[in-house]
């Protein structure tokens, strides 16, 4: 059965800076704790294919791939997949955004498969990514609520 993951976050603050710092592939290596580096490869109005390099892991390994991802800003939606797909056979990825009460109700939903022989199978990348999501979102909430506080927001 191939892996299929869920995971949001209320952030308060404004949806455009939300959006902004989200959607700024550039910069994601000071947004997520897990890229060393991200390169823009090519990008097409808001259409972005790019290459994330993450530190090195528990083995010395460092993983790099090329993914693609289009903003729809109308929609308040993101769509993505891996280009380079590594030990996946696929891996797509949809972000969504929505304005609470509370902030900013950001959404992951992402679905792949591992190919045969990959290090993990689809349940234990389903647990990883579950895990490794709730720490990544945690973290884009403080950095996002640091820099609306810090008055880059946008009432």
């Amino acid at each position: 059965m191939p892996g299929h993951t869920e995971n949001e976050i209320t952030i308060p603050a404004p949806l455009d800076l939300v959006w902004d710092i989200t959607n700024d592939v550039e910069n994601w290596p000071e947004l997520f704790s897990e890229y060393a580096s991200a390169e823009i490869v090519e990008r097409d109005g808001d259409r972005v294919v790019f290459r994330l390099t993450m530190h090195p892991d528990e083995n010395g390994q460092v993983w790099s791939w090329v993914s693609e991802r289009t903003a729809d800003r109308a929609s308040r939606t993101v769509r993505a997949h891996r280009v380079e797909t590594g030990p996946f056979q696929y891996m797509d990825i949809h972000w969504s955004y929505q304005d609470t009460p509370g902030g900013v109700r950001m959404r992951w939903v992402q679905d792949f498969s591992m190919k045969p022989g990959a290090p993990l199978d689809d349940e234990a990348m389903t647990n990883r990514i579950n895990e490794n999501s709730k720490v990544q979102l945690e973290l884009i909430r403080e950095r996002v609520v640091k820099r609306h506080k810090d008055g880059e927001g946008r009432a």
